[in-house]
């Protein structure tokens, strides 16, 4: 592998954090939800108060980036970066054998398998002064790293303890320093299951588990597609949802070139009510799709969603 260090260009990297919308209120107004992964591949939304974020100084920011594929220019390829927390220097064989395992998950899956060789995939090697991550076997143990990664959300959320949370601002920070970045994953040093999402998502690197964590936020920031479970509201009363993967409409007439198809995850192309956070009153196109449950497939609205955003990304395809 060859590798090259930089330091922070620039170029600032924009991320679009994908979570319901907090109810109003002076009370909430120190709360984030936060997208909480199970192993049984449910996911669901948690609030937890909002962190106040340190930066990362910027003479601290230099490490080698290298790419684990590399196949265009990155302004015409899709570009994943991965960043490690927890990863000692005598770690960072270990941290690179996750980096390609979570890979190599990601893209057996459609249609990420046939376009494949249109991403650029970029790993930071941020190296941490201890191995491990916070409250990491248990709530309350410390690690020294350069990301700040925990269980409990950072300790935030004392009852969810598969909720793996980040400093944002530093793994963005630390990502900065790849050519690109599209989609940033922050992998930690553990084999605990957990991970979390948002726009820098959380994964355990030694969990084989959690790998499905990256399909579904790409889904987001590719795609542009919603979430389709309903957790936390119930009747849903607003405009017409822009995302191509939720409607209002009980006909699902927004995806009527695939109502009665086959989808890729299982049945066939319908309304199926409950979507975007809510239970009542938004449709998704099909029962159960890697956008509600992980370990599934993109359904057909959103795998052609997701390729349509692939081949205008990348200028041989269009």
């Amino acid at each position: 592998m060859r590798a090259h260090r930089l330091t922070l260009p620039a170029l600032a990297v924009a991320f679009a954090v994908v979570a319901a919308p907090l109810p109003g209120g002076a009370a909430e107004a120190d709360l984030e939800w936060v997208e909480v992964f199970s192993p049984d591949g449910t996911i669901t939304q948690t609030a937890v108060p909002r962190a106040v974020e340190a930066r990362a100084a910027e003479a601290a920011l230099v490490a080698d980036v290298v790419p684990v594929q590399e196949t265009g220019a990155p302004d015409q390829r899709f570009d994943l970066v991965f960043v490690g927390d927890g990863y000692t220097a005598d770690d960072l064989d270990d941290y690179h054998a996750h980096v390609v395992g979570k890979w190599a998950e990601l893209s057996a899956v459609e249609p990420f398998k046939s376009y494949k060789e249109y991403f650029n995939v970029w790993q930071v090697d941020v190296v941490s002064a201890e191995s491990g991550v916070d409250h990491d076997p248990a709530l309350g143990s410390a690690r020294d790293t350069a990301l700040d990664m925990g269980f409990f959300c950072q300790g935030r959320d004392t009852q969810t303890e598969r909720l793996l949370c980040v400093n944002q601002t530093k793994a963005a920070q630390f990502a900065a320093l790849a050519p690109q970045a599209d989609q940033v994953v922050a992998l930690g040093n553990t084999a605990k299951y957990g991970g979390a999402g948002g726009g820098v998502a959380t994964a355990a690197g030694g969990n084989e588990q959690a790998g499905q964590i990256a399909v579904h936020e790409l889904g987001h920031s590719i795609g542009g597609l919603a979430d389709e479970y309903d957790y936390p509201y119930d009747r849903y009363s607003g405009a017409e949802p822009t995302e191509v993967n939720v409607t209002a409409d009980p006909t699902g007439a927004k995806w009527s070139a695939h109502l009665g198809q086959p989808s890729p995850d299982g049945g066939v192309v319908s309304a199926f009510e409950g979507a975007r956070y809510h239970r009542r009153g938004l449709y998704r196109p099909t029962e159960d799709s890697i956008m509600r449950t992980l370990g599934r497939e993109f359904n057909l609205v959103g795998r052609d969603a997701m390729t349509a955003a692939l081949r205008a990304k990348v200028p041989e395809l269009r």
